[in-house]
């Protein structure tokens, strides 16, 4: 048997047993969430439903203490708080995602907002979000951010559907976080630092972004322009123009950036990809200035810089 044949064998071997690791952490995350939210209801129903569940406070601590007891902290009377609330938040169970592990909804539980939670869900389950990832977007007030989402309506998705648009991405500000020297910032090294950032699939622009050409050449009438950053977006099938100046808006900055997303439009989009859209990025803005920009597809918004 040769080297390769072995070795090919081998990584048989390793696949399978990883597949099937797979499976089990995802039927056994499956039975956990089903078995709190089971717990949870039945609380509820033990305190004689939800609108009196809040006063069964000595029901839930002494059950508590006899559970933990016998079956551990799992089911000490601060989880049990938990489980409850979890079904509190959840009652329709099928809405539940397991992509989420049950330390994902620990993280939401605390969040009384649902068009909070239901952001925050669907960020995992676009992005693959760990724990810490998650942990990391509340910090940060992702959701405060949302600068042209609808915060009143945000649907949650399922695991499978990733109908989701730009305006339920794009934050205001973009938080970008850095360890290159800032201080005789240019707009080309800020390209390069949002380029790196996109790389390694930084949230702050959204999900889904590839990147197509940093100062993309495009010839109009004889003259050539450069795009800042083109990038596709494969969650909503189209490209996105971005540009970004390190100065306040001028509304110039839009004509130019509708030019490129025109031109793109013209010269790049293919018939099965939908309508180009364009992220101005800049310093600052002046919202009663803004606030006439009727392009349903061009996003203006600010930057804000960090230091790791």
């Amino acid at each position: 048997m040769t080297e390769e044949k072995i070795y090919n064998e081998i990584v048989e071997l390793i696949e399978e047993r990883e597949v099937k690791k797979f499976v089990r952490e995802f039927k056994e995350n499956s039975e956990i969430l089903k078995t709190n939210w089971e717990i949870g209801r039945l609380l509820v129903n033990a305190q004689g439903g939800e609108s009196r569940a809040k006063y069964g406070e000595n029901l839930i601590k002494k059950w508590g203490e006899k559970l933990a007891q016998e079956y551990g902290k799992n089911y000490n009377y601060s989880n049990l708080k938990r489980y409850r609330q979890f079904y509190l938040l959840f009652q329709k169970g099928a809405t539940l995602s397991h992509q989420l592990m049950w330390s994902h909804y620990v993280e939401l539980i605390p969040i009384k907002n649902e068009n909070e939670r239901n952001y925050y869900i669907n960020q995992v389950i676009l992005n693959n979000l760990s724990v810490r990832e998650l942990r990391n977007e509340i910090k940060s007030k992702a959701y405060d951010r949302l600068s042209y989402a609808d915060k009143n309506n945000i649907r949650l998705i399922t695991d499978n559907d990733n109908s989701i648009t730009l305006s339920d991405m794009i934050k205001d500000p973009i938080i970008i976080k850095t360890d290159k020297e800032t201080t005789n910032l240019t707009e080309q090294k800020l390209h390069e630092i949002l380029i790196e950032l996109v790389e390694n699939h930084y949230m702050e622009l959204g999900a889904g972004f590839t990147l197509a050409g940093h100062e993309y050449k495009c010839k109009i009438d004889n003259r050539t322009y450069k795009i800042d950053l083109l990038f596709f977006n494969y969650k909503i099938n189209a490209f996105v123009v971005v540009e970004v100046k390190i100065k306040e808006y001028n509304p110039k900055d839009r004509g130019q950036i509708e030019l490129y997303m025109d031109y793109v439009d013209k010269n790049i989009k293919e018939n099965y990809h939908n309508k180009t859209e364009g992220i101005l990025v800049v310093r600052e803005k002046n919202k009663l200035v803004t606030k006439y920009v009727s392009n349903n597809n061009l996003y203006i918004t600010t930057y804000l810089l960090e230091r790791k």
